[in-house]
């Protein structure tokens, strides 16, 4: 008999597998719509329990990545508002969607936090065009208000000067400055996970905030209220900064997508050989450890003990006998 070529079998082998690590990633694209279909959770501010749980997010944890219309994000002030469609609606472990998002539109590591409100325009004016991008907002709007460059007008033409807002899910409207009390009154219920003492509120309160443009204010579910646009938006929050600042209302155009679905603990692996300037596994939880420690021991063993007790069901088989017999038949023709 004739022994197959060792370098073949292994080319073929090493084929197999990136055909189906390729096969997975064309799958996990085809449900998402990105790509990247999966990122990998690097800190510990989405944690709804220090110790790690499944249904939240903790470092570690693999998430999809889904590719929507910026439109169609659900806020938290929308999925608590008992008048909006989307009452009730949940993402890991509270209300309203998570996403993904490029720091002030920039490169680097995206943020991961969930979209609490959205701030639109409601009334509005056409800027002085002939100004340069990079003129001053009384320049661009020499009539008052806020220049936003991306905002449509009525002919559908970026760029408009926004003389008051809306916070669709709460009862603020037509509003110079954003004052808004996630109380369960004026806004649904947000609960700031903090004691409260002379001045600090226990639920997130945005107080007189003057958006730098339209989009969504966004928060770490573990960052007891200190929201991502920092202290404009929320007194004593410290925000999430770029080399521009402080992250502004979160764009359409900084979206890379919203999360879906966890693969819990893998992304550990990652994290294990992240290189400096990075947090490394410093935020994963020690639960993380042991369970993706055990996932990796139950991969090994479980061949080990199916494979002798499917050999010995099989020898139990009258088919098991008949082949047997073929195959003796086989060799001795052979020899």
């Amino acid at each position: 008999m004739s022994e197959r070529d060792p370098l073949k079998t292994l080319l073929s082998e090493i084929l197999l597998a990136v055909s189906m690590i390729g096969l997975l990633i064309f799958g996990l694209y085809a449900h998402t719509g990105s790509m990247p279909p999966l990122v990998v959770v690097e800190s510990s501010s989405m944690v709804h329990d220090i110790e790690g749980e499944i249904g939240s997010i903790d470092a570690g944890d693999l998430v999809l990545v889904h590719n929507r219309d910026f439109d169609s994000i659900v806020t938290f002030a929308e999925a608590t508002d008992p008048e909006n469609t989307n009452y009730g609606y949940e993402q890991h472990g509270l209300e309203g969607d998570v996403i993904i998002y490029k720091k002030n539109g920039e490169g680097g590591t995206p943020i991961i936090h969930r979209a609490i409100m959205e701030v639109i325009p409601n009334q509005i004016y056409s800027p002085n065009r002939d100004m340069p991008s990079n003129a001053s907002n009384s320049q661009h709007c020499p009539n008052g208000g806020t220049y936003d460059s991306e905002s449509l007008d009525e002919n559908s033409t970026a760029g408009v000067c926004v003389l008051t807002w809306d916070v669709p899910g709460t009862t603020v409207k037509d509003v110079e400055t954003v004052t808004v009390s996630f109380d369960g009154v004026q806004a649904g219920y947000y609960d700031c996970q903090r004691p409260v003492h002379a001045n600090v509120e226990g639920h997130l309160v945005v107080w007189q905030w003057q958006p730098r443009h339209a989009g969504l204010l966004t928060l770490g579910d573990y960052n007891n209220c200190s929201v991502d646009q920092g202290s404009q938006a929320v007194n004593g929050s410290s925000g999430v900064h770029s080399s521009m600042g402080t992250v502004g209302p979160i764009r359409g155009s900084w979206l890379i997508g919203v999360g879906g679905g966890e693969i819990p603990w893998l992304g550990t692996v990652k994290l294990m050989v992240s290189g400096q300037g990075t947090p490394g596994t410093s935020h994963v939880p020690s639960s993380s450890f042991f369970m993706l420690f055990s996932l990796i021991a139950a991969v090994l063993i479980f061949p080990m003990i199916l494979d002798p007790a499917v050999k010995k069901f099989m020898r139990q088989s009258s088919e098991y006998d008949m082949a047997m017999v073929e195959q003796k038949k086989y060799m001795s023709e052979e020899e």
